[in-house]
């Protein structure tokens, strides 16, 4: 049966973790960096591709869409894989399937090439995420995980933030091509370390092999919560990767250069990066769905804000509490449904959420370019977002007061 991790204690009852355990979290944790670049890094050249391919706004956020498609196969594929087969082989396995793809497409001669290359790079990227996580937490003591997952989730608005940086001085000099080389480094690099650190875990062994997957997820103890999961995770993803792929363009649509719209999309996910951390405390100090529906409500009033045409310095606060509300938020999902399922169903769990949510991934950058096209203007693509992240604080308020945290089926309790 699943184990707890072993760890060493110190004198005054702290929990240390074997550096062989630690080693191998930061390298789950490097590789999720790299789904965050590879994630976001289509925002910042989606206004060269339309220089250099004369591609609409509609085009373009069709192109935005198909790798989010691939991100909700293998989301849901992955989670599942990673609990039948074992978390290394899976966690790998994406990662490879991200790096070769994404650095495909620097050679991509046309739009199509270059969507369907995004499409299968998806799919590694929709697998990573789950897969990391639910190894990340098998390898942490229980009173860690909700730290550990939120944590876990900073490095995709690192490697956004890396992304932004970078496209500021190559994509005007050497243009959008060199952003996709970049993804050689985890195939390179992080793949045979990978290899060497990462441990051999299947947690399907002879006390669950007739239950798990998702027949158990959406059977009666869990159909609820596995819905309301989500659901919330639709409008979450919806505004977190809305405005990670939108955001450069929409500030260029107001008046500013390219330099200036990637430092807004910066501040995005500066403020994304923040959230991480804010939200990790506030997810042990006060629980991750409380904490949730705050980081949820914060952002959704700040996007909102923006209909209200503040100042430049106002704006980039704005930004800034939304990357700490919208990816927070997400975070602490993510740190919810690993304590709401048990052992054997947690990457399936995950994979469900975060597969079924890439809906409102694959939404948002569909629904701003048509909103684009339409000339609805950039306030309408706040407007979207901001009320998708309200959305988003009502439902986690509905997880919250109907139902608790446990490692067996979660049961509803009553409502105060």
């Amino acid at each position: 049966m699943h184990s707890t991790p072993d760890v060493a204690t110190t004198r005054d009852g702290n929990i240390v973790l074997p550096r062989g355990k630690m080693i191998a979290v930061i390298v789950c944790w490097l590789f999720v960096v790299f789904d965050g670049y590879d994630l976001i890094v289509y925002g910042n050249v989606i206004s060269s591709l339309q220089n250099e391919w004369g591609i609409s706004p509609s085009t373009a956020g069709t192109l935005g869409s198909l790798a989010f498609v691939g991100m909700m196969i293998g989301a849901v594929l992955a989670g599942r894989l990673s609990d039948a087969v074992g978390r290394k082989q899976a966690v790998i396995g994406c990662v490879v399937a991200l790096s070769v793809f994404t650095t495909l497409c620097a050679l991509a001669p046309n739009p199509a090439v270059f969507g369907i290359l995004r499409l299968i790079a998806g799919i590694g990227l929709g697998g990573l995420v789950p897969t990391s996580n639910a190894l990340a937490a098998e390898l942490v003591p229980d009173k860690w995980r909700a730290a550990v997952a939120t944590m876990m989730m900073s490095g995709v608005p690192i490697g956004g933030s890396i992304a932004a940086l970078l496209g500021i001085p190559v994509i005007p000099n050497w243009g959008w091509r060199p952003m996709f080389l970049f993804a050689l480094i985890p195939l390179v690099v992080l793949v045979p370390l990978a290899l060497k650190v990462l441990p051999n875990t299947t947690v399907l062994h002879n006390d669950h092999k007739s239950a798990g997957g998702f027949r158990e997820l959406l059977g009666p103890n869990f159909r609820v919560i596995s819905i309301m999961f989500a659901a919330v995770t639709v409008v979450t993803l919806l505004a977190w990767y809305g405005l990670g792929t939108w955001l450069p363009k929409l500030m260029q649509g107001e008046g500013t250069d390219l330099g200036s719209a990637l430092t807004f999309a910066l501040a995005l996910n500066l403020g994304a990066v923040a959230g991480s951390f804010i939200t990790a405390w506030g997810g042990v100090r006060f629980g991750s769905v409380p904490t949730s529906v705050v980081a949820a409500l914060v952002a959704g009033i700040a996007l909102l804000a923006l209909l209200l045409n503040p100042p430049v310095a106002v704006v980039y606060l704005i930004f800034v509490l939304a990357g700490v509300g919208t990816h927070g938020t997400q975070a602490l999902i993510i740190a919810a449904v690993a304590s709401y399922y048990p052992d054997h169903l947690r990457g399936t769990a995950l994979g469900w959420a975060l597969g079924v949510g890439r809906i409102g991934a694959v939404a948002a950058p569909q629904i701003g370019g048509w909103l684009l096209a339409a000339g609805f203007g950039a306030n309408s693509n706040f407007l979207l977002f901001g009320v998708s992240a309200l959305a988003s604080s009502l439902l986690l308020t509905i997880i919250w007061k109907s139902f608790s945290p446990r490692h067996e089926a979660p049961r509803p309790v009553a409502a105060h």
